[in-house]
């Protein structure tokens, strides 16, 4: 398998899940504005929308967008506990905050990577900030998204909820959020996939005490380029 990726960006969602689960895949870098890849091929020639992620198969069939291909690669993998199996009320937990981060937090904070004035900024940042709200407050009661281990949902959620260190985003009222950030980005699946393309987009918070004060009253955190 190829994976088209580029550095930090959606797509180092399923550039985790496969370091994850030790399928063997190469990476190619793809450059997304001139939608060229690192051996200067023209990317659309692979993904017609000229998007990342981009899965080539071994029979060259190519799988595109975010949740298809991390269903694809957890249950090649045989590893139901990224992606639960088929049908069960787990799978469905799984693919429910999939979508939310697809739809809320993915598509709401790609605003950001435009050349936007500053009202409209201030109001894309406020409505992320009800979004984060949500994601804050499940993970209040557990790890990950949907309980004590990670799954796939929390690979997608990772890079995404990264974009905020990117951009400067102020989670100090958010301290479940920075303690999963911390969480997932000692995963040596993270710090593998990120040696491999480059961090990109993507920041770790530094190693520190994982918030124990109340919300709003978290500790400063540094960020390590």
């Amino acid at each position: 398998m190829k994976l088209f990726a580029h550095p930090g960006a959606s797509s180092f969602s399923v550039h985790l899940l496969l370091r994850e689960t030790e399928l063997p895949f190469d990476l190619e870098i793809v450059n997304v504005t001139e939608k060229t890849t690192a051996f200067g091929g023209d990317y659309r020639e692979i993904n017609a929308r000229g998007m990342v992620p981009a899965l080539e198969l071994e029979d060259g069939t190519v799988l595109t967008e975010n949740l298809v291909i991390a269903q694809y690669v957890c249950d090649t993998a045989g590893r139901i506990d990224l992606m639960p199996a088929p049908g069960t009320r787990e799978r469905f937990e799984v693919m429910e905050w999939q979508s939310f981060i697809a739809a809320e937090l993915h598509k709401g904070t790609s605003p950001l990577f435009w050349p936007l004035d500053e009202d409209a900024k201030s109001f894309v940042r406020n409505r992320i900030s009800s979004k984060y709200r949500v994601v804050d407050d499940a993970l209040s009661r557990k790890p990950y998204l949907t309980g004590s281990h990670f799954t796939a949902a929390d690979a997608y959620l990772f890079p995404i909820l990264s974009w905020a260190l990117f951009f400067k985003l102020d989670l100090s009222d958010f301290p479940n959020i920075k303690d999963f950030l911390r969480r997932v980005g000692k995963r040596p699946s993270v710090l593998a996939a990120l040696a491999a393309e480059g961090p990109g987009l993507i920041s770790i918070l530094c190693d520190e005490p994982l918030a124990t004060t109340q919300r709003g009253s978290a500790p400063s955190v540094a960020l390590q380029a």
